[in-house]
């Protein structure tokens, strides 16, 4: 079995692939200050709870944006599955041209998304992930990563309207149903539920203008589905990207 992990800022995603069918996956907070010992024993506590055996696992890949962690999770896969994880990073066969100016400034997890979303459609594309940071990133038809916008999360949003104001409550991110809030709670959710879903369209269409060929737009993230209701250039959501994306580059890179 292949265990396959994404560790982001807010969360982090886990998979288990047995061959190339998803077995298992969760998706868990992020803590920075865990330790190898304490992510290796839930990572096998989780897996025995799907009735999956930690000595089947045979490989294991890791994409991390959190430093700290990426030293525990290549700590864990000696320690608790006896492999040598594969890190995605600097180095990594991904098939892929990488048209950034300096490739190495490229987020892991972007690269991963990049290389499942060209295998899958193979065609120009808008990758849209809504995590702690909302990332756009752009494909060719040629399978080049030509770059992208990065602008703040919407939980990141939602903090600092609750932090910087003095009377502003912390409100969860719903779609209210109407742009004219008749409460506070409602006329913030209105705010930025609908702005956020205007700030995705905008760029989603600014960015398929600057292409020269037709592209369609993928979101994938814990509020992918949420936004994407509302969203008049998202075509469809795809919740399984990162994980395939971590597949694929394991492939890649494991003889």
């Amino acid at each position: 079995m292949l265990f396959a992990v994404d560790v982001g800022n807010t969360n982090t995603l886990i998979g288990v692939y047995d061959d190339d069918k998803i077995a298992a996956s969760w998706r868990l907070p992020t803590r920075r200050d865990s330790t190898a010992d304490e992510i290796g024993i839930q990572i096998v506590e989780l897996l025995k709870h799907r009735n999956l055996d930690p000595a089947d696992v045979d490989g294991m890949i890791v994409s991390c944006v959190v430093p700290p962690l990426l030293f525990c999770y290549s700590k864990l896969a000696k320690l608790y599955f006896d492999v040598e994880a594969v890190v995605v990073g600097p180095g990594i066969k991904t098939g892929m041209p990488i048209l950034y100016d300096n490739p190495k400034e490229v987020g892991a997890d972007r690269i991963v998304n990049a290389v499942a979303a060209f295998a899958r459609h193979k065609k120009a594309m808008v990758i849209v992930d809504f995590g702690t940071a909302t990332t756009f990133d752009v494909i060719s038809a040629k399978g080049e990563y030509l770059g992208g916008a990065i602008a703040p999360g919407v939980n990141i949003s939602l903090d600092a309207l609750f932090r910087m104001t003095s009377k502003l409550p912390r409100i969860e991110f719903v779609n209210p149903g109407s742009a004219i809030g008749k409460t506070t709670v409602h006329s913030m959710q209105a705010g930025v539920f609908y702005g956020y879903v205007g700030l995705v369209d905008a760029l989603i269409e600014r960015i398929k203008n600057e292409l020269p060929t037709p592209s369609t737009a993928i979101a994938t993230g814990g509020l992918a589905t949420l936004i994407t209701g509302e969203s008049k250039q998202i075509d469809h959501v795809e919740d399984d990207l990162t994980l395939e994306g971590l597949r694929l580059l394991y492939r890649m890179n494991n003889n």
